[in-house]
């Protein structure tokens, strides 16, 4: 269980990290695109990093318990 966390955590934290530049890219072009896209490409990041965030708190939670 704790590995399988351990790969979820992981998976997600590269999720962000692709979503991240992703807006970065998108930002540093500017454009029509940017400008329609910003604030989703933002909220997307955010959702990541908690489900992210989630998993890294489960993974500590277990391995510390024991489980």
């Amino acid at each position: 269980m704790e590995t399988l966390f351990f790969i979820l955590a992981l998976i997600a934290t590269v999720a962000v990290a692709i979503i991240l530049l992703f807006g970065i890219g998108t930002f540093r072009r500017g454009g029509e695109f940017n400008r329609r896209n910003a604030n989703k490409i933002m909220r997307w990041r955010i959702a990541a990093q908690f489900v992210a965030v989630m998993l890294i708190a489960a993974f500590v939670y277990i391995r510390n318990s024991g489980g």
